[in-house]
């Protein structure tokens, strides 16, 4: 028998350490090590033995999530996932944790918490999963309930058909990214000069953390960084990331582009969908735009990358070396959807050599 993913429980209320217990032990292939109220008493057990997976609350007493986070990543580095509320002082603490090493979060309402939870197991689950094949070291039920269908980019919009558009002076990059990608992209964006071109960003994360997201890089890069708006122009020297529980795609209007933000189903289990964002740039932008897949499980983007290098984008897989988790960048390399494999410190030369 294989064995089960540990996992220590770290949040005051009662409740949620409850119900998460039953969420995650109805996964035959995770197993709770321990529940703790607060990161004092999380430390006290972890003298005993470290889990494989730790999730978290950031808002806790005694001491806050973030230096929590920081301390697990100086003393004994392990995947973290955070477990936050759907509030602005929520989000903006979460983006600190993910900063400080976290590698996914998921979310969790004030108030009709345990059905929230209970109805949140796919998603759950596969955070934990996706916890415990985290390098976090790059960094620095009963039966679990059938798996949601795995959509398409087709239920979003058509395939793309013959060539796209012709070549324009508008220059256009796509990124794809999902566990790991909060810390490589922030790594990318803020190595990235004013002068560059314009960027569309699809990072799995929950609705209302996007906007938090952005705020943060936009703080601290030279380019713009902000969350998408519906009807936006993709500009040179700006960044705009899909809002959470939305798609976003790329269209053409004469010699410029723009995005569009729209609800739909979920695709490869996921809203925003990186094969939905890349499927609309093979469309609008063929030739005009660079697709680069990094971090994360699973194989959203993969397909999406293909269609973009058969409209003759440039594409780009992040390699394993400097992957957090290397499952969205696998599964496009096996497709042939990658043109080229580079390291992370590498991705933003290619970003800028798309400009010029």
């Amino acid at each position: 028998m294989p064995k089960k993913i540990s996992v220590l429980i770290v949040d005051d209320s009662a409740v949620v350490r409850q119900v998460l217990s039953e969420v995650l032990t109805g996964d035959p292939e995770i197993e709770i090590m321990a529940t703790a109220s607060d990161p004092l008493l999380a430390f006290e057990r972890l003298k005993r033995g470290w889990p494989d997976v730790i999730v978290s609350d950031v808002e806790m007493p005694r001491m806050d999530g973030v230096t929590f986070v920081r301390r697990i990543m100086s003393e004994h580095p392990t995947p973290i996932v955070v477990c936050s509320s759907l509030t602005e002082k929520g989000a903006e603490t979460t983006m600190e944790v993910l900063a400080a090493g976290a590698v996914s979060v998921v979310t969790k309402p004030k108030l009709g918490v345990k059905q929230f939870l209970q109805e949140s197991v796919q998603e759950l689950t596969d955070a934990v999963k996706a916890a415990a094949r985290a390098r976090v070291s790059r960094l620095q039920g009963v039966t679990a309930a059938r798996p949601l269908p795995k959509q398409t980019a087709d239920v979003v919009l058509g395939r793309p058909t013959g060539e796209a558009m012709r070549v324009t002076t508008e220059r256009i990059v796509a990124l794809g990214t999902s566990t790991g990608g909060t810390q490589a992209l922030e790594r990318v964006l803020t190595a990235l000069p004013r002068v560059s071109p314009g960027i569309v960003i699809v990072q799995h994360m929950p609705e209302r953390f996007t906007a938090a997201f952005a705020a943060r890089l936009d703080s601290l890069c030279d380019i713009e960084v902000r969350e998408a708006r519906h009807g936006d122009r993709v500009m040179p020297g700006l960044a705009l990331i899909a809002p959470g529980g939305r798609h976003m795609m790329l269209r053409r209007s004469g010699a410029q582009y723009y995005v569009d933000v729209v609800d739909g189903p979920l695709v490869s289990r996921h809203k925003p969908s990186v094969d939905v964002l890349f499927r609309s740039v093979a469309k609008s932008a063929g030739r005009n735009a660079l697709g680069v897949i990094m971090t994360g499980m699973g194989d959203d983007g993969a397909r999406g990358l293909k269609e973009m290098r058969e409209a003759g984008a440039a594409t780009c897989a992040q390699d394993e070396a400097s992957c957090v988790v290397f499952g969205m960048p696998k599964e496009a390399i096996k497709l042939g959807a990658a043109e080229t494999i580079s390291p992370l410190d590498q991705i933003p030369d290619l970003i800028a050599r798309q400009g010029r």
